[in-house]
Parts: structure tokens; sequence; C-alpha cells
């Protein structure tokens, strides 16, 4: 059994917004994941609200051999950065 990490499209025709999930390989778009792991929102204004993921859950597929998409393998690097320049901003703001 190979698990991936995908994308997985839900949303309507002109509003997309996608799933992160944890699925079997060989499974179709429409096939039921093993588990969400988080949300990506195109249409999002900030990075930070793009994507949302557990990370928890991530680092536990990851583990156990999951392989993400280039894509998800994308969006982890941007939220990864996002985070880590929300933290550098609120220490400054401290700092001051």
């Amino acid at each position: 059994m190979a698990v991936v990490l995908r994308l997985q499209r839900i949303g309507k025709r002109i509003q997309p917004h996608y799933r992160i999930v944890a699925i079997e390989k060989t499974s179709g778009p429409r096939a039921q994941p093993l588990e969400v792991i988080g949300h990506y929102n195109p249409k999002a204004e900030k990075d930070k609200e793009k994507v949302s993921f557990n990370n928890e859950k991530l680092e536990y597929w990851q583990k156990n051999g999951a392989k993400p998409s280039e894509t998800v393998a994308n969006l982890i690097l941007r939220a990864q950065k996002a985070a880590a320049r929300a933290e550098q901003a609120e220490k400054q703001e401290e700092k001051k």
C-alpha cells in the first residue's frame, strides 16, 4: 500500500478549494482519503490563510513513508516560511 500526500479538489466550479489528504496512490481523485491533513484555499489573500495543515498528522504520514506530491511539497514549504516570518515579526514587536 503506497500512500501519497496530494490535493483533492472540493468546492464550486469558480470557487476552488482543496484538501491536503493522505490517500493510496492507485486511488482516483474522488476516492475516500485515509486522512485529511489540511486545506488549501488558492483564492485567499494572505499566505497564512491559503494553507493550513496539522503538523502532527503530516509528520506521522511522512514518517510512515507517505511521499508528498510536488505541489503539496511546495505548499508545505510556503506555509513553513509564512510561519517563520510571523514568528520573526512577533519577536521584533516584543523588542520594541
